[in-house]
């Protein structure tokens, strides 16, 4: 009975596929479900095809410089940034971090544009939107700590303009990155001492405010020990 029916299954099959289903919708019969076309075994090949069709193009793009580059997770400075020492990108990140002031690993425009205020070189706002546009990689309108780096990269490399605002951040920034090379002089760290020696203003007033937070903690302690040694006056 089973096999019957298979075959019965088969046939209606076969006559759909020459044409007879076309004739028994045109009669208003309803299309048997099982009838209804399968998708094709090259189904897979063709999406295989689709891809490596996509992944070529990708790279054409690439090489015409018309793609988006992908941002790797997880970012290594010391070997995407080989041409810089170790304390100078310490250095760098750490001045990345002051300005950061949403501590979201990003300057966006309102930090980059206070950055530029206390480096004295202020900017409009389609000047600071030109100077984040011209190494944000990933467009996101901010600056990554990667795209921050970059920026000394090119200014070292004189690929920036003398009058960008991006050339004048290298420049005013602790370290003239562009005057000493990338690859580093004999006298650089003696250079970078004598910058951070002039430390500006907006640095000052940090280093003030952070002292005055360990003095207020320093009597903090001070207080609780006075009163521990009250208590135990009092306990004896």
């Amino acid at each position: 009975m089973a096999s019957e029916e298979l075959a019965s299954k088969l046939q209606r099959r076969l006559q759909w596929e020459e044409g007879d289903s076309g004739l028994q919708s045109a009669r208003g019969a309803a299309p048997d479900p099982e009838l209804q076309p399968q998708p094709p075994a090259w189904a897979p090949t063709a999406r295989a095809d689709a891809e490596l069709s996509a992944q070529l193009n990708r790279r054409l793009d690439i090489n015409e410089g018309a793609a988006r580059p992908r941002r790797c997770k997880v970012f290594h400075p010391y070997s995407e940034f080989p041409e810089f020492s170790r304390r100078l990108i310490k250095d760098l990140e750490s001045m990345f971090k002051l300005y950061d002031a949403g501590r979201d690993g990003f300057i966006d425009l309102m930090e980059l544009k206070l950055m530029m205020e206390k480096l004295g070189a202020p900017q409009t706002h389609l000047g600071l939107k030109s100077m984040i546009k011209e190494v944000d990689e990933d467009f996101d309108g901010k600056l990554s700590f990667r795209e921050f780096l970059l920026i000394f990269h090119k200014a070292a490399a004189g690929e920036l303009q003398e009058d960008s605002g991006l050339m004048a951040l290298a420049k005013l920034s602790e370290i003239d990155v562009a005057l000493e090379g990338v690859k580093g002089a004999k006298d650089f760290f003696e250079a970078k001492v004598q910058a951070l020696s002039c430390a500006s203003k907006f640095e000052a007033e940090l280093k003030a405010e952070q002292d005055e937070r360990k003095r207020e903690e320093e009597k903090r302690k001070l207080r609780q020990a006075a009163f521990r040694e009250l208590k135990a006056a009092f306990s004896a």
